[in-house]
């Protein structure tokens, strides 16, 4: 079995939280992401999501739902030795089926990677070095 087929992507659940704290700190560190207190990664666990092998955290995801209208990929982060395997969609990808289960009609992601998002089917961009791509989730 190769490495992405034991890739395991799941919700958060509470306990995952300080681990999750511990993992994006050097994307933190980088400028990656932006940093999370323990409550917004807290208010993040209901929609978040993990990827995981053998038990090891390798990629994380939140999604913020602000209304019906809109919610926002947040704090996506993947370890280097796995980025570019389809980690990132695969997380990405379960956002998005719970915006759509939620029904929320956009998604959008503010990132200086439009190449990946664009890949993962979001699409407008604006002016400037930041992005803000949008996906619809209804027909």
């Amino acid at each position: 079995m190769s490495e992405l087929q034991s890739v395991q992507v799941r919700p958060v659940v509470r306990e995952d939280l300080p681990r999750i704290a511990r993992f994006i700190q050097p994307f933190v560190s980088e400028g990656r992401i932006l940093p999370r207190t323990e409550d917004e990664l807290d208010e993040l666990v209901y929609n978040g999501f993990i990827a995981e092998i053998d038990g090891r955290l390798i990629g994380f995801v939140a999604l913020e739902i602000y209304s019906r209208k809109l919610a926002e990929i947040r704090s996506l982060a993947v370890e280097p030795e796995f980025q570019g395997k389809g980690v990132g969609r695969q997380l990405v990808a379960e956002c998005v089926e719970r915006a759509r289960k939620r029904d929320v009609l956009e998604v959008m992601a503010i990132t200086s990677s439009e190449v990946f998002f664009r890949g993962c089917g979001f699409d407008f961009t604006l002016p400037g070095e930041k992005k803000a791509l949008f996906i619809t989730t209804s027909e």
